[in-house]
């Protein structure tokens, strides 16, 4: 973990080796003033002697001015060195996960990732800003305080021989007890925000099925999980200023008992009590402080856990050393596919899929929900891996062709394609960032998106709201359609991506599609045997496998499975 954190250091090093030297320049001054100021009162304040006082106030003055400079001066730095390292840190992650497969990003979970990327981050940096100064600071009190003592007085000095290693005790046995509870408190962040984003992304449906409550008492659920926990934890840690201040009364009632013996003895001077007094503090104070570091660094480190398993997480899906970097045509081979999601489950979600798909064919994709129609075609652009089998596109398997290259001669249209915050000509280009007004408009068109866009009020240059939320279904899929078509895809695949578009534009779209790009391989997964029927060919899947091949006319007379949809729609319809 350490070894993958610390390389997000990188051109803030030099600030974290800076902040330590200030951070050791001021303790030592700062250190030093209780002695000089028992050499003051000895010397000065108790023999009326004010030449004396007037030196040494000045030299008191000087020395907490340079203190409280170098003391800034490493305030400063460590808080910018720790930002510029959190900053690494989310850069680093996010462009990680850029690189992240389906299965990868399924893993963790969208939401779990948005806690690692702030409020682990969050942590971490607080830690190492802790690290680096005041980590530094608290053990360099505690000994230049225990030498300071020495020199005033060896004897008094063995009452913190004494009482540090009980202190020390105590407050590893709290934070052994409170230790356990951060890992959990973590999980339940990953929980609530979940809840978070799924209510917010659904708002609409909340609304509209008055799902209010259940959706607050879900949230409260987790929100108030993670209250018992840090309630605890923090009862816990509170024990921590209960120890302080027994140790600290006890070792004052110490000073004040022995010390007042020495005086009376001749043994040792006021100034020299007042000073033991305020080494005393700082001894007990610095060791609070440890303890406190080191609760902050357990909280920490379990936040640093979870953020480097995000960087050192493996890609499922990499490019080949020697990759392919160009795709002649749109042809699609299955030799015996297999796959499943997860590793441990038993069940396929595709079994023995063999189907070849001609360049430049049209062809329907229908079947159950959950027969893995989805699944299928995302084998394609390798969202996902397979099992065991190969596909192939334009002869070779698609595991030998370039990423970049593969997926952009792939362009799928998803049912729920998100569109993002920004002009409508904005999200267009996300199919080809180099694309023309001219290119945009005629993709528009073919896509029958044209006519409602130029309705807008600033027609290509409409503000898109988040997740498309101002425009509708139906525009925000033939958006969708439009941006890939920008790409100028050998493969286009439609997966139920129609579905909020009346029959009319659909079949107008579907012509459109055919006249514009006939070289173009066309894959069109549907519920609506009216969206497939004039394909080419048609795959009825069921339950992971291919069924049955046919036209429409051979499936009607078949097929059972494909005529009692189709039966079922035209009775649908009267």
């Amino acid at each position: 973990m350490i070894n993958t954190l610390r390389k997000s250091i990188r051109q803030y090093k030099n600030l974290s080796l800076l902040s330590p030297l200030l951070v050791t320049g001021e303790v030592i001054i700062e250190m030093l003033i209780p002695y000089l100021v028992g050499i003051l009162i000895d010397n000065g304040i108790m023999k009326g002697n004010m030449s004396y006082i007037t030196k040494w106030g000045l030299i008191l003055l000087v020395i907490t001015v340079i203190s409280l400079v170098l003391g800034a001066g490493a305030s400063y730095v460590s808080a910018h060195a720790a930002a510029g390292f959190a900053a690494n840190l989310r850069k680093d992650m996010f462009y990680h996960v850029q690189d992240y497969s389906f299965e990868n990003i399924d893993k963790f979970s969208s939401a779990s990732l948005v806690t690692r990327m702030t409020t682990d981050v969050n942590n971490v940096q607080m830690a190492y800003q802790i690290l680096i100064r005041i980590a530094v600071r608290a053990p360099m009190m505690l000994i230049v305080s225990i030498i300071m003592s020495l020199i005033i007085s060896p004897r008094l000095s063995l009452i913190f021989v004494v009482l540090a290693p009980v202190f020390i005790l105590l407050l590893a046995l709290v934070i052994k007890s409170v230790s356990p509870y951060f890992p959990k408190i973590f999980k339940g962040y990953d929980q609530m925000n979940e809840v978070v984003r799924e209510n917010v992304r659904g708002i609409r449906e909340v609304k509209t099925f008055v799902q209010e409550k259940p959706q607050t008492v879900k949230f409260n659920k987790a929100s108030g999980f993670i209250y018992k926990l840090f309630s605890t934890a923090q009862k816990i840690m509170s024990l921590n200023s209960m120890i302080v201040i027994a140790v600290l009364n006890i070792s004052n009632l110490a000073i004040c008992w022995f010390g007042a013996k020495e005086i009376v003895g001749g043994t040792l001077q006021t100034g020299q009590l007042i000073s033991m007094f305020s080494y005393s503090n700082s001894v007990l104070n610095s060791l609070n402080i440890l303890a406190m570091i080191f609760t902050q660094l357990v909280l920490s480190s379990a936040s640093g856990r979870r953020i480097a398993d995000v960087i050192n997480e493996e890609p499922s899906i990499e490019n080949p050393r020697k990759p392919l970097t160009h795709l002649n045509n749109g042809e699609v081979i299955f030799d015996h596919v297999n796959f499943k999601y997860d590793q441990e489950d038993k069940a396929l979600a595709l079994s023995n899929i063999n189907l070849h798909i001609n360049a430049g064919e049209t062809l329907g994709i229908i079947g159950k929900t959950g027969s893995s129609k989805s699944t299928l075609v995302a084998m394609i652009p390798r969202l996902y891996d397979t099992v065991s089998g190969a596909v192939r596109v334009s002869g070779h398997n698609v595991k030998s062709y370039d990423l970049k290259t593969l997926r952009d001669n792939v362009a799928m249209v998803l049912q729920n394609n998100v569109l993002f915050s920004g002009t409508i000509k904005e999200n267009l280009k996300w199919g080809n960032e180099n694309a023309t007004d001219d290119q945009v408009v005629a993709a528009a068109k073919v896509a029958h998106a044209d006519d409602f866009i130029r309705e807008m009020p600033n027609q290509y240059d409409t503000m898109v709201e988040q997740g498309g939320a101002n425009v509708s279904g139906g525009q925000k899929q033939r958006i969708t359609i439009a941006r890939a078509l920008l790409k100028n895809p050998k493969i286009l695949i439609l997966d139920d991506s129609t579905s909020a578009v009346d029959t009319q534009t659909e079949r107008e779209i579907r012509e459109s599609l055919s006249k514009n790009m006939p070289d173009t391989t066309k894959i069109i997964i549907s519920q609506r045997i009216v969206s497939i029927k004039d394909a080419d060919r048609i795959v009825v899947m069921d339950d992971g496998k291919i069924q049955d091949i046919g036209t429409h006319d051979e499936l009607m007379k078949r097929n059972d499975l494909y005529s009692s949809i189709a039966e079922f729609q035209e009775e649908q319809k009267k």
